[in-house]
């Protein structure tokens, strides 16, 4: 597989710094390389930033500035290659169903185990079908 050859990124969209913080520095000793996001705003931001750059989105569903799933879908529309992960702690079982029918490929309940966390993001990039990479 080719990911050996690509530099594993992952985006972290939370509001809640501890939070943000506490998975961003998980993500990083296992040698992931970590944007941090605290708004929509900011994610959308970053996203542009990262045009043309695989990465794992990590989505918090519950932002200041967006409480619904418009986030989710304009970040399908931009990059529909990128596995994105979202995790709530006010999502209801329709509210997940709508996350999956949107492409996601993992929703995380908080509170959550930062471990399984960096499993389900590893597992995430992993199983995504990324193109030849060729540098």
């Amino acid at each position: 597989m080719i990911q050996g050859k690509l530099r594993k990124r992952v985006l972290v969209v939370d509001d809640e710094a501890l939070i943000r913080w506490s998975v961003s520095e998980a993500l990083a000793e296992a040698g992931w390389q970590v944007r941090q996001a605290g708004s929509g705003a900011d994610a959308r931001a970053a996203v542009g930033e990262w045009a043309g750059i695989l990465y794992v989105i990590l989505l918090d569903l519950r932002l200041p500035d967006v409480a619904d799933l418009s986030l989710l879908q304009e970040l399908r529309r931009q990059r529909p290659e990128i596995p994105i992960l979202v995790m709530t702690a006010y999502g209801s079982p329709e509210q997940t169903r709508m996350a999956h029918d949107l492409g996601v490929v993992g929703v995380i309940d908080k509170p959550f185990d930062i471990r399984t966390v960096v499993s389900r993001v590893d597992e995430a990039y992993t199983a995504a079908r990324w193109p030849e990479d060729e540098s």
